[in-house]
């Protein structure tokens, strides 16, 4: 995860001081993209310091921002590079960089460009101007899928200790046949979450990725319901499995939030404010819920 170039000023070709100055992030995949679109060419690349995150997370978390612009323009001595005073950025780093600021600051005007780095050739070719097609961005279900992979490796490390945590307290409760089952019914809310609310995600009811992510589970839950014997679960055990599982596709749906192209900071931060609290307290009651089940067992024996 640390796939990420050195900050600063790179040439492509034999730019001049008439050459463009194509800015972008220092996560290597999208300085590699933006390079090899630009083969052939004589262009700067004045890469900013993101810590490895792509364009569209790092404008969102200020670090592909004003600020950091202003500073490499300063730090790679652009001024002395280049004649001009056009700055060339993608249009999903608007978010976070103030262009008239920039201007005050730097003397350097900013021209967004393109949303894919593969139009970039088309922009400077026609006299440095936007299309509206440049403008559009798909988020279809290809789009979704190839992003599901990344998800599913990232969540491998922390969910880890938690499958595990869930196999030891159901072993300790209810013997090491139904911690297995928990814990094979808690990974697969995981990748319900994570790979199934991604894939439908127009399909699943409401706006709220955290209710999409539910409304998944929900339906997971129901299927093991179904089909694995759920006839024969005491009520403590459906009700627990039923709280807790769409609780935990939810939260997964909910972080992939940070891969779609249409959320704001301030929204995901306010869906992070109703939906947590909701998760936690249906994770909470679905434990003493089977606690109570086992109890009552207990007492009965």
């Amino acid at each position: 995860m640390h796939f990420l170039v050195p900050p600063g000023l790179y040439a492509v070709g034999e730019p001049d001081a008439q050459a463009p100055v194509v800015v972008t992030a220092n996560y290597k995949m999208t300085y590699d993209i933006v390079r090899r679109t630009l083969s052939g060419r004589s262009v700067w690349i004045l890469v900013l310091e993101t810590y490895g995150i792509n364009v569209w997370c790092a404008a969102g978390k200020g670090t592909f921002g004003t600020g950091e612009l202003v500073r490499r323009i300063e730090a790679t001595r652009l001024r002395e590079v280049v004649g001009h005073r056009r700055l060339i950025l993608p249009i999903m780093g608007a978010a976070g960089v103030s262009a008239h600021r920039v201007k005050k600051q730097s003397g350097f005007e900013v021209a967004y460009a393109c949303a894919y780095a593969a139009d970039l050739p088309e922009y400077l070719d026609n006299g440095q101007v936007t299309t509206p097609r440049m403008r559009e961005l798909s988020f279809n279900w290809y789009d979704r899928l190839v992003l599901i992979p990344v998800e599913l490796v990232l969540v491998v490390k922390p969910i880890a200790p938690v499958a595990a945590l869930v196999f030891l307290a159901g072993w300790l409760l209810f013997g090491s046949a139904a911690a297995a089952a928990a814990t094979l019914a808690f990974l697969g809310a995981v990748v319900t979450g994570v790979a199934v609310g991604p894939a439908l995600l127009p399909l699943l009811p409401s706006r709220s990725f955290a209710v999409k992510g539910a409304f998944a589970g929900l339906v997971y839950c129901a299927l093991l319901f179904l089909f694995f014997g759920g006839s024969g679960w005491k009520v403590t055990t459906a009700l627990a499995a039923f709280l807790a599982l769409p609780a935990v596709s939810s939260f997964y749906t909910l972080n992939f939030t940070g891969c779609t192209t249409y959320t704001s900071k301030s929204g995901v931060k306010k869906e992070m404010r109703l939906g947590l609290p909701v998760m936690a307290g249906a994770l909470c009651a679905a434990f003493f819920v089977l606690l109570a089940g086992r109890v009552l067992t207990w007492g009965m024996s």
